[in-house]
């Protein structure tokens, strides 16, 4: 058994589980998902993802209670019940042992959580592989798809943010932070907008630190806990320039960012009035993710603007 059939082995028990995150999964369900024995199947995923099946289930399982909780308005017995929990008990001893905290507490004062947040195997194990300087790089496309350009406006707001140490992109950030920051910006409930990776200008960037960083925004009177490690930095109202490629694939992700950076490099904003600005904000890129094309944002300013 090659490295690309455990890792498709794997990747087949995961869309299991997340298609089926609310109903009872057995052992048998995800063997016959990876399409080998039931004891294969449980050592090959312990030793690409780190947890075994059932570690993974009732983590991802937890991580989708909090965030219904922070939400919405519903019962903690009912979010129990939904994510597969025996009883109103159960389910706070395992929330409380995940979070350090009770499903009540939680309610209540909905701090940022370290929520489990698992990527695709196949997504990562395409990134060792390629590895992201090829897609900073970029390349000659013949046949770049099309593009949609917009400008729009970013109100003043703070930015809670995790700096990492000397990394220039993605691929360097996690092996310097890991790959928990993600799932504690996702539990941000003030958040204005989802979690974003950024490459921060010069005059935002505190020595010693990254370049590119990973961090979500939030109202500009935010007055909520700031996650241990992290920093919160106020921006100013700035315009930017969103690009966004057509969908593909998830497994092409890294073909889609370097179509978008291709177009990118060679974008002139003074065609449409407008000029880079790339002091006045991040510029920073969204999760990548097939259905939606691969979306990247640079701040800009008008011409006329001094």
């Amino acid at each position: 058994m090659d490295n690309w059939e455990k890792i498709n082995a794997v990747y087949r028990m995961q869309n299991y589980i997340e298609n089926h995150i609310t109903e009872p999964i057995t052992l048998y369900m995800l063997a016959n998902a990876a399409r080998y024995s039931p004891w294969h199947s449980t050592r090959i995923f312990k030793e690409l993802i780190g947890k075994t099946p059932f570690e993974y289930i009732r983590a991802l399982r937890l991580s989708k209670a909090a965030i219904k909780l922070r939400d919405e308005d519903i019962k903690i017995i009912d979010i129990a019940l939904d994510f597969v929990f025996d009883s109103h008990e159960g389910f706070t001893r395992a929330f409380s042992k995940q979070f350090g905290m009770t499903p009540q507490y939680y309610c209540k004062n909905t701090p940022p959580l370290k929520l489990f947040m698992p990527s695709s195997i196949r997504g990562y194990y395409l990134m060792l592989q390629k590895g992201e300087d090829n897609m900073c790089k970029g390349s000659n496309f013949k046949n770049v798809k099309t593009v949609f350009v917009q400008v729009i406006q970013r109100p003043a707001r703070k930015l809670i943010l995790k700096r990492g140490i000397k990394a220039k992109n993605y691929f360097e950030y996690c092996e310097e932070v890991g790959c928990d920051v993600w799932g504690i910006l996702c539990s941000i409930k003030e958040a204005l907008y989802e979690p974003i990776g950024m490459w921060m200008p010069e005059n935002l960037v505190k020595p010693g630190t990254s370049v590119y960083t990973q961090g979500v925004e939030v109202p500009s009177d935010y007055t909520g806990e700031i996650p241990e490690g992290f920093d919160l930095i106020e921006l100013q109202p700035c315009k930017m320039m969103i690009f966004q490629g057509q969908p593909y694939e998830d497994e092409k992700f890294d073909e889609a960012i370097s179509e978008l950076w291709e177009v990118m490099k060679n974008y002139n904003p003074e065609l449409y009035g407008f000029q880079w600005a790339d002091e006045d904000s991040p510029r920073f890129q969204l999760a990548p993710m097939g259905y939606r094309g691969y979306i990247e944002a640079r701040p800009v300013k008008e011409l006329n603007m001094k």
